[in-house]
């Protein structure tokens, strides 16, 4: 990843941790933004001196009000501008004058509405950077922290969340009451609440770095409707993961990509900007959330409980069926379902009634009690074979779901392992619900839910835990011919190599190709089909001519000179009536491998992101099945194992039912090949090489067809 440019640091501890605060453009009607932010700060017990500024009013809610700001007589720390934005620019130059060195600004009519909006934005940047003033917005909510050191509700939410360890970033202003209102009925609390808006000076970026040392921070969510540097964002959430231990979760809006048909490509058609960025978000370590209520699902595992150990999960209920839908829920995220020692059965076996089912998931029968829950509990969480558990309760007449709900939170408090809970219904649990929210223990609504959260906490402890991956280094690569071929194909304006070049680039990064060579006439087709060695492969190269398949350019298995001469004119009669005016550069002829598993590898250069490396099922079906995992460059030895793994395909290429294993090392050494093209020349927009023909274990693989676009 690149290094981020160096500007002066944000102020962001004038933003959470002011001693003084001006509410610019503040008023005196109840119900309107200026009023209710001004209020919310004096309501909220904010620990420091609040002013209102408004050139109209004497007073705001029994506080002297100033015209300007430059008329208060005391520094000021943080400004607030609710101003329209059609004067924030002045009220900003002021802030300057004065020597504020943080603003938010609430203010909408910026980049969002576009046109003269664009131009209002740059003018309150310029400003900024002037007199070197860090601020959030414009078109923002405002920014919370519950700190009661600050105790700050600088924002038009309608109240003021409790505390809690769990901050919470957000592009989206409107999202952000619907979040607050959401988690308050949940009693959960934040550390601190941003909405940054339109980040035209803070962003996302600077806001996570400031939370990554941020003492009041156990986890991290955030709302993103655009990315816009991924490669920072990665860093960043890399090194927040792996140095300061807290996880990121984040809610991305757009899962759909336009256009993505029209790419030269499969590798184009197939990376669309919602694949790149599962991928890029999870190869930096954050945890990628569809539903708000699964980004809280998963929020309040990692922050409540410990982190799973491992994959072993025990299952306590009062009910068969749930018992059995968490089951499968638990194999469906590829965790383990625990099995029991010899001593935890003996305890069951003592003290839980002989109708229970002491096997995992443990049974204790419609009738129980909070005591059963306790030893059914307690045995799991003691077996050292167990690393996490999950408990159900449905209400049956004779539940007392009070007692069972505190025997719970008492049981798990004496132990070091992950416990989520399921009170499944509304009405009748909703008692014990509460006692589980308010004593911090996950509580979800649906037993499914739990499997899904502990595999994300996992996911993160995984990550967290594992070592640096080292970036490979080849010193065979041959750049220099790769440099010549793509400088002669810029300076003849062409955006598209056919397979005789992009083989040539591929194999100056030691990336293995077949025998092959181009022929100009049938004469030289059966000499080359003849020094190759049959069976070979025959194909048309043009540059109009990208999927050759689909004009009938391709013929495969040819055994004899008499089918190579019957090969060459069928081409190049197949290509005149499907492309007339395509212009056939010659026939290439390539040694056709027999044996072996198609796969593809593809580059795709995307806006956020940067280069996307590719790998999946190959051949003609690629687009069809779609079997393709994705990573964002540069791709290490770890990284390349796990692409190759994560396809449905993978079996194949391990000798699934009785087959040979192929080459899966070479494919991994060609991706990192790969990776490291990619980097080295940003001019390749596309790549693909389908298919890549794997070979048995040890016999290597081999580029049987590839394509450049740049």
């Amino acid at each position: 990843m690149t290094e981020l440019p160096s500007f002066p640091p944000k102020d962001l501890e004038h933003v959470f941790y002011p001693k003084s605060i001006a509410v610019l453009g503040t008023n005196r009607v109840v119900g309107t933004v200026p009023h209710d932010i001004f209020v919310n700060i004096l309501r909220d017990n904010f620990q420091g001196i609040v002013y209102p500024v408004s050139p109209k009013e004497r007073f705001v809610s029994g506080v002297r009000a100033y015209k300007y700001i430059i008329d208060i007589p005391d520094p000021v720390d943080l400004a607030i501008l609710v101003f329209p934005s059609t004067v924030c620019n002045l009220a900003l130059e002021q802030c300057g004058q004065k020597g504020v060195k943080s603003a938010v600004i609430i203010s909408a009519g910026f980049r969002e509405i576009g046109g003269i909006g664009l131009q209002r934005e740059a003018e309150i940047k310029a400003i900024a950077q002037k007199y070197n003033i860090s601020f959030i917005g414009p078109n923002c909510l405002g920014v919370i922290n519950t700190d009661p050191l600050s105790h700050l509700n600088a924002s038009f939410a309608r109240k003021m969340p409790q505390e809690g360890d769990i901050a919470f970033l957000s592009q989206s202003g409107a999202l952000c009451t619907a979040v607050l209102d959401y988690a308050r009925a949940k009693h959960i609390g934040f550390s601190k609440f941003v909405s940054f808006g339109n980040k035209a000076n803070i962003s996302e970026i600077d806001l996570m770095y400031y939370l990554k040392d941020d003492p009041k921070t156990k986890v991290i969510l955030l709302y993103l409707e655009e990315i816009s540097d991924g490669d920072a964002l990665m860093k960043a959430a890399h090194e927040i993961t792996t140095e300061s231990g807290k996880p990121i979760l984040v809610l991305k809006s757009g899962r759909t990509s336009e256009g993505a048909a029209a790419a030269a490509s499969h590798t184009g058609s197939l990376a669309g900007s919602d694949e790149v960025c599962d991928a890029a978000l999870r190869q930096a370590g954050m945890i990628r959330c569809t539903t708000i209520e699964e980004m809280f699902n998963n929020a309040i595992a990692l922050s409540y409980q410990p982190l799973p150990r491992g994959k072993r999960v025990a299952i306590v209920t009062n009910a068969g069926g749930p018992g059995v839908l968490a089951t499968d829920a638990t194999v469906k995220q590829q965790l383990n379902m625990a099995k029991f020692s010899e001593e935890t059965l003996s305890i069951y076996r003592k003290t839980l009634p002989a109708t229970a089912n002491i096997k995992n998931p443990v049974d204790v029968i419609g009738d129980a009690r909070a005591d059963r829950y306790k030893v059914a509990l307690g045995g799991a969480l003691q077996d050292p074979g167990v690393d996490g558990v999950f408990v159900i309760l449905t209400p049956q007449s004779m539940t007392d779901i009070e007692n069972i709900a505190e025997e719970v939170c008492d049981t798990i408090s004496k132990y070091d392992k992950p416990v989520y809970a399921s009170f499944m219904g509304e009405t009748d649990v909703a008692v014990g619900i509460n006692i589980l929210q308010r004593r911090n223990i996950p509580h979800y609504i649906l037993p499914e839910s739990m499997a899904r959260a502990f595999a994300s906490a996992l996911f993160f402890k995984q990550y967290r835990d594992q070592t640096p991956e080292p970036i490979a280094q080849f010193t065979d690569v041959d750049d220099a011919t790769v440099r010549r071929l793509l400088d002669d194909a810029r300076i003849a304006g062409r955006t598209y190599l056919p397979e005789t070049e992009s083989t040539k680039i591929l194999a100056s990064y030691g990336i293995p190709v077949l025998p092959s060579g181009l022929a100009m006439s049938k004469q030289e087709a059966l000499a080359l089909a003849a020094r190759i060695g049959y069976p070979v492969v025959m194909k048309v190269v043009s540059d109009e001519i990208v999927h050759k398949f689909d004009v009938q350019g391709v013929m495969l298995g040819i055994r004899s000179d008499n089918e190579a001469g019957e090969a060459y004119d069928a081409i190049r009669r197949n290509v005149k009536v499907a492309k007339p005016d395509a212009a056939i550069k010659g026939i290439l002829i390539e040694k056709m491998v027999e044996h072996g598993e198609e796969v593809i590898l593809g580059v795709k250069r995307d806006s956020s992101f940067g280069p996307v490396i590719m790998f999946g099922l190959g051949g003609i079906f690629v687009e069809v099945f779609k079997d393709v995992s994705f990573r964002v460059a540069p791709v290490g030895p770890r990284s390349a194992s796990e692409m190759i793994k994560e396809i449905r395909a993978y079996s194949m290429l391990a000798g699934a039912r009785g087959k040979k294993a192929r080459d899966i090392r070479s494919v991994e050494e060609c991706i990192q090949r790969l990776s490291v093209l990619a980097l080295t020349h940003p001019e390749i927009k596309e790549l693909d090489i389908n298919p890549l023909i794997v070979n048995d274990e040890g016999s290597g693989c081999f580029i049987a067809d590839a394509r450049i676009m740049l």
